[in-house]
């Protein structure tokens, strides 16, 4: 982080004892009118007394802790259920559903019956009869000729 990109332009270059000890004005954002206020209600004057004010230590430990919590017991429960119903959504021992964004299928769905279930179905009924009507004479036409020469 460069540190002149969040103190006034005339504390840029300064070290850091330096501007631990600059007026609260020096933070980029911070005007005297603020600076004033701070020191009315907080009796701080510097970056320093700023940042050891005790109210600012205990906002950035609550929230330095907060970011460390583990969630209640009814969140952690609620995210191990959605956790386990995208992993039998998406098996992450199933890469192809991972990357294609396709779910696997555990179970087979019912198969339909294709031969009878299109809208050529009658049509297909039919060919399918005549070609056993065919091959039943042929058959029939090659056993008679089989009998007659022996």
């Amino acid at each position: 982080m460069n540190i002149d990109t969040i103190v006034d332009q005339e504390y840029a270059g300064l070290s850091f004892r330096a501007l631990a000890a600059a007026p609260v004005s020096a933070l980029r954002g911070l005007s005297p009118r603020d600076a004033r206020a701070l020191a009315q209600a907080f009796n701080v004057h510097s970056v320093r007394d700023l940042a050891e004010l005790a109210l600012v230590k205990w906002a950035v430990a609550i929230v330095t802790l907060a970011d460390q919590e583990l969630p209640e017991p009814v969140a952690l429960a609620q995210e191990h259920l959605l956790d386990d119903g995208l992993e039998m959504t998406f098996p992450a021992s199933d890469p192809i559903s991972v990357d294609a964004g396709a779910t696997r299928i555990e179970v087979a769905p019912d198969m339909v019956d294709a031969q009878g279930d299109h809208q050529h179905a009658e049509k297909v009924a039919q060919s399918t009869e005549t070609g056993r009507q065919v091959a039943a004479a042929t058959t029939s036409r090659r056993d008679t000729r089989a009998q007659r020469r022996h």
